[in-house]
């Protein structure tokens, strides 16, 4: 009897921790399953935050084309589909301070516009230069460097530099390396981060040697050299006339006109904040250019995507599609 007894308690024992075993087994299965619908469903938000910036460049590069000719000044508007909505803005980048061919005095008046001493300035301004390439070392601005950094007054031009010429022994300096990203800027010596949030959006690389006057944010000609308020302001109301002459414009702002440059536009920035209907948000910066008589509607010079949600800010570059 207690044999028998025994043997019904060891089976009675093995059921419990079957049942024990089965029942943690449901639960792991049933956490994993729910953690794999979580990652199903933010990789569901990333993909429709992914088409809606697409279409929000779509949508840009639509807003440009139909422009023409016409300066683009900066604008924008908000695209809503069924799947959130995507706010677009673009911008002439021609109307930016390009800091990889802007003459070290306009240079160095937009450090002091963000704040810096003139020493900083100077120096700074001499450093952008030196990245250029060895071209642009040999022509560093000697009158410049004969005196104080302090002794540049704000309205004071710093002397540009000089022509040199290659002498029969002497080979040709080389193409300067071009700046391909205005965040380049951050590892400059002497460099404070607080000065870079302040020129990120005055600064560019796919501008020119001078500013376009008819697509110039305001504080953009705020930080060129010799700018007042009140030139600025009569500046300001002539460029909103329609059919305005841009060297006649340019007059109205003195002697800072030197750093103007009226062109056609060429490249555009546009930069895209796409929201879902389940609350993700992804953010993108891109550069494109329209071509005349071009197979593709717009090519893309640069796309740079950030998404918040997830803490990161990846660069991914690519040639004109």
């Amino acid at each position: 009897m207690s044999r028998r007894t025994n043997q019904r308690g060891m089976v009675l024992l093995t059921v419990l921790w079957a049942i024990a075993l089965c029942s943690a087994l449901v639960m792991a299965t049933s956490t994993t399953f729910r953690s794999l619908a979580g990652i199903v469903g933010i990789d569901r938000e990333r993909v429709q935050a992914d088409a809606l910036l697409t279409a929000g460049l779509e949508a840009a590069a639509g807003m440009v084309a139909a422009m023409r000719d016409a300066p683009l000044v900066a604008r924008g508007t908000t695209i809503t589909l069924s799947t959130g909505s995507v706010r677009v803005n673009v911008s002439d980048e021609g109307g930016r301070i390009d800091i990889g061919k802007a003459p070290v005095a306009l240079l160095a008046s937009l450090f002091r516009y963000v704040g810096a001493e003139d020493d900083d300035a100077n120096a700074l301004a001499k450093r952008i230069v030196d990245l250029r390439g060895p071209d642009q070392q040999a022509r560093r601005p000697s009158a410049a460097l004969k005196q104080p950094a302090s002794a540049a007054k704000p309205d004071q031009e710093l002397a540009e530099p000089d022509e040199v010429e290659a002498g029969p022994d002497q080979p040709a300096a080389s193409a300067p390396a071009p700046l391909t990203d205005v965040r380049q800027l951050a590892s400059i010596p002497g460099m404070r981060a607080d000065w870079m949030a302040a020129m990120a959006p005055l600064i560019t690389v796919y501008g020119s040697d001078g500013v376009n006057p008819l697509t110039a944010p305001v504080a953009v000609l705020r930080a060129l050299p010799f700018v007042d308020e009140a030139r600025l302001d009569t500046f300001l109301e002539m460029r909103r006339a329609p059919l305005v002459d841009p060297e006649r414009l340019g007059f109205l702002l003195g002697q800072a006109q030197k750093y103007l440059k009226a062109q056609r536009r060429q490249v555009v920035a546009v930069d895209l904040v796409a929201g879902t209907v389940g609350g993700y948000t992804a953010r993108a910066k891109a550069f494109i250019v329209l071509l005349p008589d071009d197979k593709q509607p717009y090519r893309v010079l640069a796309w740079n995507p950030s998404s918040p949600g997830a803490g990161t800010d990846s660069v991914m570059r690519m040639g004109a599609r």
